[in-house]
């Protein structure tokens, strides 16, 4: 499915409610009442349809990002969250008893608690739930407590309005809207069942098993996976997976990692990890033959059916890991297209696979740019971070205008160089960058 009709789709799904009240035989109101409805309307729409912006649904990120999801996730949380403030302030018709003329609630509005109170329930919580999201990092919380917060508040939410809607909500009273609105509840509780049941039980039909851990820098790992009585998954070079070792398949405990290995080396999976959070710093004590499940492959951060004359990776850190599947694909697809690889870390013992990025260079032809801020006596690479000075360099000393370029690193890294490659003129298709971390 393109990019184009799965936004299409979105717009289409959201604004379904809002057009089949505009169709109904209902007359209108007021326009405060009617934007007060509206506003309601629109804002239950998109609560419902953001269940299927988690990330977790491949035909969806892998089409236009897991970066491009995952803003629009929270984008539209956002609106969602001031469209339903706003909702019950906007109305002018008074709260009274309905007059038995008055069938349609022209002139007045319910005032019964038993409509109103999951209504009211709904606009606390989900202030609180959009506030709590946008501030996970500084509440402190895990991410698997996260997770199950995250997931069960958002369908108690959703549950809470569908009731309001349905009891309170005056164009809703006609049986197709109330159908569509029971029909999307449904759509968005199936997709919670599919990320929490459904998926891990097909992750349980197709375990994997640690075939080696060792270490390979600085507080950096390699972990390999091999597949458990199945011929392994299908990916793009970039791509990454979410990751359960050592868990039941039905764990909250994964985590995002990219995928380090070339496609083409066959069906092993390997990973750089750096000892970073709760279960990258018992990497290490993992031992070969613990059981591991997978959740992917996810993301577009991938130059397969690139047609650029040249493509230059940047990478900060550990974000290594994703651009070095891809250079480890390009050599052996023979892809003589000019490669440019700028590697930023903080020390020497931090670069990883130094042995094979001096044999790219050698057989395949990639140019290796090292920058260490804190670089060792006789250092002969650059020094300083990689940034909007570095690339604007490299720009001007290469002819790379044409280049597709592919970041991946520390977000104040991928920002800096984003905006100076933009600045430069680069256009922003052929930039290609994805996030595990967002405000």
């Amino acid at each position: 499915m393109r990019p184009t009709l799965l936004i299409a789709l979105y717009i289409g799904l959201t604004f379904l409610p809002l057009v089949l009240a505009w169709a109904g035989a209902r007359p209108p109101r007021s326009f405060w009442d009617e934007l007060a409805t509206g506003a309601g309307l629109l804002a239950f729409a998109i609560i419902l349809v953001e269940f299927v912006l988690s990330g977790r649904f491949r035909s969806i990120s892998a089409r236009i990002g897991m970066d491009v999801t995952m803003r629009f996730h929270q984008l539209f949380a956002r609106t969602a969250l001031v469209l339903a403030a706003i909702h019950p302030f906007l109305y002018r018709a008074p709260f009274s008893p309905q007059h038995p003329w008055d069938t349609t609630r022209q002139l007045t509005l319910t005032f019964d608690l038993s409509h109103l109170w999951t209504g009211i329930v709904a606009w606390v919580l989900l202030i609180a739930f959009v506030l709590m999201s946008i501030a996970r990092d500084r509440l402190g919380y895990k991410y698997e407590t996260w997770r199950v917060m995250h997931g069960a508040g958002a369908v108690l939410i959703a549950g809470l309005i569908l009731h309001h809607t349905l009891s309170a909500g005056r164009y809703s009273q006609d049986p197709v809207l109330a159908y569509v609105w029971i029909a999307l509840f449904a759509i968005s509780a199936a997709s919670l069942v599919y990320v929490y049941v459904l998926e891990p039980l097909m992750q349980k039909a197709r375990p994997w098993t640690v075939s080696s851990v060792r270490p390979i820098g600085l507080k950096t790992w390699e972990l390999s996976l091999e597949p458990l009585g199945h011929k392994g998954v299908t990916y793009d070079a970039g791509q990454f997976v979410w990751l359960n070792v050592g868990n039941s398949a039905f764990s909250m405990h994964e985590n995002p990692f990219s995928i380090s290995s070339a496609p083409a080396s066959g069906n092993t999976l390997q990973f750089v990890i750096k000892e970073l959070g709760d279960f990258t710093r018992t990497v290490g004590a993992i031992r070969p033959g613990t059981r591991a499940y997978i959740d992917g492959p996810h993301g577009n951060l991938t130059v397969r059916d690139r047609a650029e004359p040249g493509i230059a990776l940047i990478a900060g850190g550990v974000g290594i890991a994703p651009l070095l599947g891809i250079m480890r694909q390009l050599h052996r697809d023979g892809d003589t297209r000019p490669t440019l690889l700028v590697y930023g870390n903080r020390a020497e013992e931090q670069i990883v696979y130094g042995d094979e990025l001096e044999a790219l260079a050698r057989d395949h032809g990639t140019k290796v740019v090292h920058a260490l801020s804190e670089p060792p006596d006789g250092w002969q690479g650059r020094v300083g971070m990689v940034d909007a000075g570095l690339i604007r360099q490299l720009l001007a000393s290469e002819d790379m205008q044409q280049w597709l370029f592919v970041l991946c690193g520390p977000a104040a890294m991928m920002a800096a160089v984003e905006n100076a490659l933009i600045a430069a003129g680069i256009p922003a298709g052929r930039i290609l960058s994805e996030r595990f971390d967002y405000d």
